[in-house]
C-alpha cells in the first residue's frame, strides 16, 4: 500500500467509474481526470488516496480526507470512496484500506472513520457491519447538490456584507 500520487490520477478515475458502475449510478460521476488533478494533488488538497497494489498491480483504493467531531472535539477521517478490483475481492484488501487509514488517522490525533454506503448496496453493508462499521441510527446524510446548490449559495442572504 502506497499513497496515491498525480501520475496515478487516471487509474484513480477510472476505478470511481467502475464504482459507480458497480453501484448502478455511472451517471453520477461527472467528475472528471483534471478535476483529481486539481483538487487531489493541486496546491491545496482536498483529499488524500491510499492504493493498494499486488504484484506492481492496481487492486485498490480509499479516498479520503479529515473530518472534524465539535461534539467528541478530535478530529477523524471521511472515506469518501473505497473500490477494489473484481480479481482481488476476497484478499481483505478493502479492510487493509480502511485499516491503515484509521491507522494514520490515529496517529494523528484522530479518533473516529465515517462513512457512507448506498442504500442498495446490502454487500458493502454488511462488509462494513462485519468490520465493527456501524450503522448510525440517529443522523442520515443530506445533501444539495447543483443548480439547487448554486442558488444557494449564491443567494444575497448568505452573510456577506456588500
Amino acid at each position: 500500500m502506497r499513497p496515491g500520487r498525480i501520475d496515478d490520477v487516471e487509474t484513480i478515475h477510472a476505478a470511481i467509474l467502475k464504482l459507480g458502475t458497480h453501484i448502478g449510478a455511472p451517471e453520477e460521476i461527472i467528475s472528471t481526470v483534471e478535476d483529481l488533478k486539481t483538487y487531489g494533488f493541486g496546491e491545496k488538497p482536498a483529499f488524500s488516496t491510499l492504493i493498494a497494489e499486488v504484484g506492481g498491480e492496481f487492486a485498490g483504493l480509499c479516498l479520503h480526507f479529515p473530518i472534524f467531531s465539535t461534539w467528541m472535539g478530535r478530529p477523524g477521517v471521511y472515506v469518501q470512496d473505497l473500490y477494489v478490483e473484481d480479481r482481488f475481492r476476497g484478499r481483505k484488501i478493502g479492510e487493509r484500506l480502511l485499516r491503515r487509514v484509521a491507522a494514520e488517522c490515529r496517529k494523528q490525533g484522530g479518533v473516529y472513520l465515517r462513512l457512507s454506503v448506498d442504500t442498495d448496496n446490502d454487500g458493502a453493508k454488511a462488509f462494513y457491519e462485519r468490520l465493527g462499521i456501524a450503522w448510525s441510527s440517529y443522523e442520515q446524510t443530506q445533501k444539495i447538490i447543483g443548480d439547487a446548490f448554486f442558488a444557494f449559495a449564491d443567494t444575497s442572504d448568505n452573510g456577506e456584507q456588500g
